[in-house]
């Protein structure tokens, strides 16, 4: 007689981390194990820049780094999750609880969701940014800040996309939806797991300006995954918001904005701005369609079974 995990869906990403659920606690040992992973990167990078040309730094450096920052929290869950899949419940990181909807209804209102929060956010992103500013020491901070983001992003246009479009989504979403916000779903109330894992969210990325932008989209990406379970649904809305940020930077009559409201004038803007807060407000009623199986969201578990 032996155990094994029981087998899950076909969908199911990162089957092998479903037997680690971290509470805030554990939140913030992954956190540890980022930084040391971001540590890791920048000394890889660093190598680099010794051995290699600038230009191929520059092209290829991120790349490798950025990977790496989250490789010893990947390392470190999937030692745990062996671990306690012999004696504790596993809970999957990608469901598919998609209610009334069918899979292709369920992906449009999910883009449609995600550019209705980019317009929504950018008015409180941009007072943020007029109000911080004012002040010469943050001005100063921006200034590092946005040149150290033109560096990171300072590749060939396929770079800059797979790095924000591809990688982004994909460990930035199984950190903070699919272990931070999944381990809070099973251990506090719904609304203060979204809200701790929004700031988790904004934290990692570890300036003001983006990080306001990074609460509020994960926010709702907290509840489109507490409604649906679903990791990729949230992956995205991560590759639709940095996606089309990426290619707005490449066209000259865009990229000279950094708000929708500089480029559209005040009228226009309060027209815009007004409809997509409506469009975002119908699209989360439309995701409170879906049924609830459990108090944690619809997120499953994952048991043992025996076998002779």
């Amino acid at each position: 007689m032996k155990l094994r995990a029981r087998k899950v869906n076909n969908y199911n990403l990162y089957a092998n981390h479903a037997w680690y659920v971290p509470g805030v606690k554990g939140m913030f040992v992954l956190l540890a194990w980022f930084l040391a992973g971001t540590l890791l990167g920048s000394m890889v990078v660093a190598v680099f820049a010794f051995f290699l040309p600038p230009s191929v730094v520059e092209t290829y450096g991120t790349l490798v780094a950025y990977p790496l920052s989250f490789l010893p929290a990947m390392v470190y869950v999937a030692q745990k999750s062996q671990r306690n899949s012999l004696f504790e419940t596993g809970y999957q990181l990608n469901n598919s609880h998609f209610g009334p909807f069918k899979g292709w209804q369920i992906a449009l209102l999910t883009v449609l969701l995600t550019f209705a929060t980019m317009l929504s956010a950018d008015l409180p992103n941009y007072l943020n940014f007029t109000l911080t500013t004012r002040i010469p020491i943050l001005k100063h901070f921006y200034d590092i800040m946005m040149e150290m983001l033109g560096n990171l992003t300072g590749g060939p246009f396929w770079s800059s996309f797979l790095l924000a479009a591809i990688f982004a989504p994909v460990f930035e979403e199984w950190l903070c939806r699919g272990m931070v916000l999944r381990g809070l779903l099973t251990r506090i109330k719904p609304a203060w797991a979204i809200v701790i894992s929004a700031l988790f969210f904004a934290l990692i990325h570890m300036n003001p300006w983006q990080a306001l932008n990074a609460f509020i989209i994960g926010v709702v990406m907290g509840i489109v995954y507490y409604q649906t379970g679903s990791l990729m649904l949230t992956m995205l809305m991560h590759f639709v918001n940095n996606g089309f940020a990426v290619v707005c930077a490449q066209i000259p009559s865009m990229a000279q904005y950094d708000y929708w409201l500089e480029m559209m004038g005040k009228g226009t803007y309060a027209i815009v701005y007004i409809l997509a807060l409506c469009v975002l407000a119908a699209c989360l009623w439309a995701f409170r369609r879906i049924p609830l199986e459990q108090p944690r969201g619809n997120i499953d578990t994952v048991t043992l079974t025996v076998e002779e």
